[in-house]
């Protein structure tokens, strides 16, 4: 039987027939591929996409796939092949970076400690001061009696030494009931230029015109004609700023009270003041024992120093004032010099013993007040910083008094409200220079100026020193 047209050939012969081995080599080379079918007009082949893609213009699937095959890795992978073929930062930058962070951190804990420590000191000093608030209320009741101010920018200020044996200074005396009496009292007349400054000391034995004023229990007293430093037991610093002002016709416009054991404190916050004597000094009441010679003096020995009156020459409370002028020129000299004033280690002693001992009107109770009121005077030439005594003479009606030498006091009081300039020469100098000068009219010998040798226009010369000159010249 012969097979017909449609009979299908047995599979073995079929396999055989039309599917011969493959050549592997062919195969592996391309080179058996068949022909692909040649496209019809507006159709791509069938292997164009493969083709695409090997040349880059992938189908959307495929394309991605072969894109990112050729363009790199996923961002993930990329990331950490980026890093790992990019340049490694050098050991040297991370250490400098390393070390500046710690050195910034280590720097900020100094400044915010600094800072702290700063603020407590600051705390501390402002909180030593004590404020007169009295003073202001009263000066307020007598404000249509008081002197206006002349020039602007200039500064007068009241310097009183508390004469009181209570508390911690009862060392130094018996305290009658609580009472006390202005020790030293200092007008301090600041320029306005701040080029100089001039303190008039005014004897505590001078006779003056008190006006009527307040006691500390409500009441007032009369107006009275009697020693000078009476008003501060009187009235307190009011009473004894008021006094100066009818007396000098200056303005006031703050006021300092020190106390004695501040002053002590502050000397020895400087190591000491030196001091020159002619002569040993032996005074019992002031507790004060001095051989001749250069020497520094100490808390205890400077205080006794300022305030003894029979251990130096006649007693007199002039030579005692005159001793005061020339020892606070020489403290003045000692605090401006640059071993106290650019070194906080002993700066800050002086401030702390001096804001100790202040008591002070409203005006002047801040560290920062009165931080500005020294720094105004830190530039003033220590020659120029002068210390006088009013002109004074024993009293007509008794001679362990003192009353004002006219017109001599009427004209310093003058120069200081019109914020003009003095001079200041040793004693013995402004007496050889009013020797022989009187009036050319033979009416008397009274002398004509302080100084006779100068033109009228030139500054008056009074008795006195300057900060430059200190004890021991």
């Amino acid at each position: 039987m012969t097979d017909s047209a449609g009979t299908p050939p047995e599979p073995e012969d079929r396999a055989g027939a039309e599917q011969p081995p493959p050549d592997t080599e062919s195969v592996a080379s391309g080179a058996s591929e068949p022909d692909p079918e040649p496209a019809k007009d507006g159709e791509p082949s069938k292997d164009s996409g493969a083709t695409a893609a090997e040349d880059g213009d992938a189908t959307p699937e495929h394309g991605d796939a072969t894109a990112a095959k050729d363009s790199g890795p996923t961002p993930e992978v990329g990331d950490q092949t980026a890093a790992k073929n990019s340049d490694p930062m050098p050991e040297g930058v991370k250490g400098r970076r390393h070390w500046l962070r710690w050195t910034a951190l280590g720097v900020s804990v100094v400044v915010l400690a600094a800072a702290g420590t700063g603020w407590w000191f600051y705390r501390k000093l402002d909180g030593n001061i004590q404020t007169d608030t009295t003073a202001a209320h009263e000066l307020d009741k007598y404000e249509r009696d008081r002197p206006a101010s002349v020039v602007h920018d200039a500064q007068n200020l009241l310097l009183i030494g508390s004469d009181s044996r209570a508390g911690n200074n009862s060392a130094y005396g018996r305290d009658d009931g609580g009472s006390q009496r202005s020790d030293t009292t200092i007008l301090l007349h600041l320029a306005a230029d701040r080029r100089s400054a001039t303190a008039v000391s005014l004897p505590r034995d001078l006779m003056a015109d008190i006006p009527a004023c307040g006691r500390p229990d409500g009441t007032d007293t009369k107006a009275q004609f009697a020693q000078f430093n009476s008003a501060f037991e009187i009235g307190g610093a009011a009473c004894t700023i008021r006094t100066v002002e009818k007396m000098t016709g200056v303005r006031i416009d703050h006021h300092v009270v020190v106390d004695f054991s501040g002053f002590k404190d502050m000397v020895d916050a400087v190591d000491g003041v030196e001091v020159c004597l002619k002569e040993p000094v032996d005074d019992r009441q002031a507790h004060l024992k001095l051989p001749a010679g250069r020497q520094t003096l100490h808390g205890e020995q400077a205080l006794g120093f300022v305030r003894s009156r029979h251990g130096f020459g006649d007693g007199s409370d002039t030579q005692r004032m005159d001793r005061q002028q020339q020892f606070l020129g020489s403290l003045m000299k000692k605090v401006q010099s640059n071993g106290v004033l650019l070194n906080p280690a002993r700066l800050y002693p002086v401030l702390d013993a001096a804001t100790k001992s202040l008591t002070t009107d409203a005006g002047l109770n801040t560290l920062r007040d009165l931080y500005d009121l020294v720094r105004s005077m830190r530039d003033i030439p220590t020659e120029n910083i002068h210390f006088l005594t009013v002109p004074r003479q024993p009293y007509a009606y008794d001679g362990n008094r003192d009353e004002l030498v006219q017109p001599d006091a009427d004209r310093l009081f003058k120069q200081l409200r019109d914020d003009r300039p003095i001079k200041v020469a040793p004693a013995a100098d402004v007496a050889k220079s009013k020797e022989g000068t009187t009036k050319g009219n033979g009416q008397d010998d009274k002398p004509d100026d302080p100084d006779p040798s100068s033109s009228p226009s030139a500054p008056p010369v009074y008795s006195g020193t300057d900060a430059a000159s200190g004890m021991c010249g």
